[in-house]
């Protein structure tokens, strides 16, 4: 009988853990409806902002991958950053296939957002077995940024997420999670053969090309990973096998042949516009804050935690950037608030309930969501949905202009100096006369030199002759001007924005 019973009793506990493990997990729920809300709302969104920088980039190398033209302006491309890993992908597939640059990089917002929600998965796991944990930390991550949203390539909180999912920097950023993950999970185990290493290397190389600002906060947390779970001694043999790592990552990316990464270390090009990530610090990353008590508990048990070790590094780089006046280092508060995001995250999930640690953390999560969501959900929560007496944070309504795409054919050249436009018709093809940001592959000198042709021919007072020299130089087939602005001389009347009411001419 005890022989039956014994076989009895094992059979029910093998039956248990079977079905456990075929439960699903809250972060295979929460995340998988996570995914689906947020990835239809980003779907549902118009080309606005970068969006049409990174289209137009994906369109020059489907009209030409080898030389392709600078992606806003109709001149040589050669050196221009935007052609990264990520769209010379899209380019070649839009060739193959061809579907427009713009509908590809539409439909890799739900992919770069799966891969974010996975990845956070991932790395969370590494630091916690508990099962709400990861749960926890996707919240913090998008919520936990601050009281006034901040849309920012990079910057992935709930508001930003909406429109720069389709970004590479969206695409970097997944994949510095897996990296950090499988990095997390290498170190700790204290081996890895020269395959794994190889293979981290080819991460951290895709990732300093496709977006070199996400690649300063991967590299620190890859380094604090390694010295804070590494369980052998870094000797030698184990310093040999990160070195692997790190020559494979900067060969990959001196070997990418449409820029170098050299050239852009010290570039002031976009110092002025990073200047503003500085302006406003608690608006901007304030409600981060929270997990400040669950880091230094983790510096206090153990000063070498990664999470510790992330944090201080990304500062460090922070602060060089404001007391340099190199600004572009700004962008590592895309990532230095992670460190306090998941530590708040992890300690709230493997804390005891009912100990001083918890009873610290759990309000001060509890309130920093709820002033995180007030400020963010109007990213996804419609209007019709919200009772008039709510007023709640929503980015600026772009409007389409699809109506003046139909016209427009891939490659003509548009003169403009309209915010929306400019940014938005170089997604579909078009080439602009002046560029709406400034690129490292076209000096200050010819962009400032554009910009004042544009202001000499919309002017009203310039000859016609003056016009006529402006529009060959560029060779101008298009111009869009405001709702009552004068009608350029020679100039043909072709459509107006069903919206905006501005004109698209047609010049000979």
């Amino acid at each position: 009988m005890t022989g039956v019973l014994t076989t009895q009793r094992d059979w029910r506990i093998q039956t248990y853990e079977l079905r456990r493990v075929r439960r699903p997990s809250p972060y295979l729920i929460l995340g998988t409806l996570f995914w689906l809300v947020v990835a239809l709302r980003t779907w549902d969104a118009v080309p606005a902002a970068d969006f049409g920088q990174h289209a137009a980039a994906i369109e020059r190398i489907a009209a030409d991958w080898r030389h392709p033209s600078n992606p806003l302006l109709d001149m040589p491309g050669a050196g221009s950053p935007y052609f990264t890993p990520y769209t010379v992908l899209l380019g070649l597939l839009s060739k193959l296939t061809g579907v427009p640059g713009w509908q590809l990089l539409k439909g890799c917002g739900p992919l770069n957002l799966a891969l974010v929600v996975s990845g956070i998965g991932a790395f969370t796991r590494t630091l916690s077995t508990r099962r709400w944990a990861p749960v926890l930390a996707l919240a913090a991550f998008v919520l936990l940024w601050g009281p006034e949203h901040k849309e920012w390539s990079g910057f992935l909180g709930l508001q930003s997420m909406t429109l720069g999912l389709t970004y590479p920097s969206a695409f970097a950023i997944g994949l510095t999670f897996w990296t950090w993950a499988i990095t997390a999970r290498t170190a700790r185990r204290g081996v890895g053969g020269p395959w794994l290493h190889t293979g981290l290397g080819l991460l951290l190389g895709v990732i300093l090309l496709v977006h070199p600002f996400t690649a300063m906060g991967a590299v620190i947390g890859v380094a604090a990973l390694v010295l804070g779970l590494q369980q052998t001694p870094i000797v030698a043999g184990i310093l040999g096998r990160w070195a692997l790592t790190a020559a494979v990552a900067f060969a990959v990316a001196g070997w990418w042949p449409y820029f170098s990464l050299s050239a852009l270390l010290g570039d002031p090009t976009v110092d002025g516009i990073h200047r503003q990530l500085y302006g406003d610090l608690w608006q901007w990353y304030g409600l981060a804050l929270a997990g400040l008590p669950a880091l230094l508990y983790r510096l206090r048990l153990n000063p070498l935690d990664p999470l510790v070790l992330m944090f201080t590094g990304d500062c460090a780089v922070a602060a060089y950037g404001w007391f340099s006046g190199e600004y572009s280092y700004g962008r590592i508060f895309g990532l230095l608030l992670v460190p306090l995001q998941f530590a708040l995250a992890v300690e709230l999930a493997e804390a005891p309930p009912w100990t001083l640690l918890r009873t610290v953390l759990a309000p001060l999560a509890a309130v920093a969501a709820c002033v995180g969501l007030v400020a963010q959900a109007g990213a996804i929560v419609p209007k019709r949905f919200v009772p008039p007496a709510v007023h709640l944070q929503r980015l600026s309504q772009w409007p389409s202009y699809q109506w003046a795409q139909r016209h427009v054919a891939p490659g003509d050249v548009l003169l403009t100096d309209a915010y929306g436009p400019a940014h938005v018709m170089p997604a579909y093809g078009a080439f602009l006369v002046a560029p709406t940001w400034p690129d490292p592959s076209t000096t200050a000198a010819e962009r400032g030199r554009r910009a004042a042709d544009v202001r000499t021919f919309l002017a009203p007072t310039t000859a016609p002759d003056q016009r006529q020299a402006i529009a060959r130089r560029y060779h101008v087939r298009w111009i869009m001007t405001a709702p009552r602005a004068p009608v350029p001389p020679g100039a043909s009347l072709v459509a107006t924005g069903p919206h905006t009411r501005e004109r698209l001419y047609r010049i000979g």
